[in-house]
């Protein structure tokens, strides 16, 4: 199956590139690239790609009102990536708020953008793990848990078991390996909490998770290694 991908940067040596990249590879096809936010909304609604990739800073409309039309009309199936040279906090809470399926900044290797548009397509989110790991030291850091903790007294001890290696970026796989249960388990116990928290994806959860402290902020990596990735898929629907 070839995955249809639009591009939007208002950079057209950036378009040119990424473009070239996509081309070397055989499931990969750029069917669209636009230079503003408005013409990739235009495109989105018209060619119905399966990812566009869209830069945070566009003329006419900014990615992350693209992103927000976009992923606001009725019947959108278009998987939307945030490329961005701005790690800027506020960019992210906004895409993942909106629907967001990945984050990226554009220093990502172009290996890890060609698996991010995979991960989205599928229907799982992605985030920089430079980013994953600063979110969750400043949300288990800054903020206080809430009094009551009604819903997470509704988890049971499994699913509080797993909700502590999803809030640890860890995949389904993972979790299955390490608990030594099936992945369609693992699978039927993060839709169950995400029903019993009231979240729609395991971004949300991790969010969640650090929020009420339930994870500790992360120690910094390995000289070497913070280019490698966590695969966060979306609650019953990672393959």
């Amino acid at each position: 199956m070839t995955l249809r991908i639009l591009l939007a940067d208002d950079h057209a040596m950036f378009r040119s590139g990424l473009k070239a990249v996509l081309g070397t590879q055989d499931d990969l096809c750029c069917v669209a690239e636009v230079a503003d936010g408005q013409a990739a909304v235009d495109e989105t609604g018209r060619l119905a790609p399966d990812v566009a990739i869209l830069d945070v800073r566009m003329p006419r409309l900014d990615g992350l009102r693209a992103a927000e039309r976009i992923l606001g009309r009725p019947g959108n199936t278009t998987k939307i990536i945030v490329l961005t040279t701005y790690d800027d906090d506020s960019y992210v809470y906004r895409a993942l708020h909106m629907g967001a399926s990945g984050f990226l900044l554009k220093s990502a290797p172009p290996e890890e953008t060609i698996a991010a548009i995979r991960i989205a397509a599928r229907g799982d989110a992605i985030i920089d793990p430079s980013v994953t790991r600063r979110l969750i030291s400043r949300f288990a850091g800054s903020i206080a848990p809430p009094a009551s903790s009604t819903a997470l007294e509704r988890l049971t001890a499994r699913e509080h078991e797993v909700l502590m290696l999803v809030a640890q970026a860890h995949s389904n796989t993972e979790i299955a390996q390490r608990l030594g249960i099936g992945d369609e388990t693992v699978k039927t116990h993060v839709s169950r909490i995400l029903a019993k928290l009231g979240l729609r994806d395991r971004t949300q959860a991790v969010m969640y998770a650090a929020s009420h402290r339930l994870v500790a902020p992360l120690p910094p990596p390995p000289p070497g290694t913070e280019r490698l990735g966590r695969r966060m898929g979306r609650g019953g629907r990672q393959n």
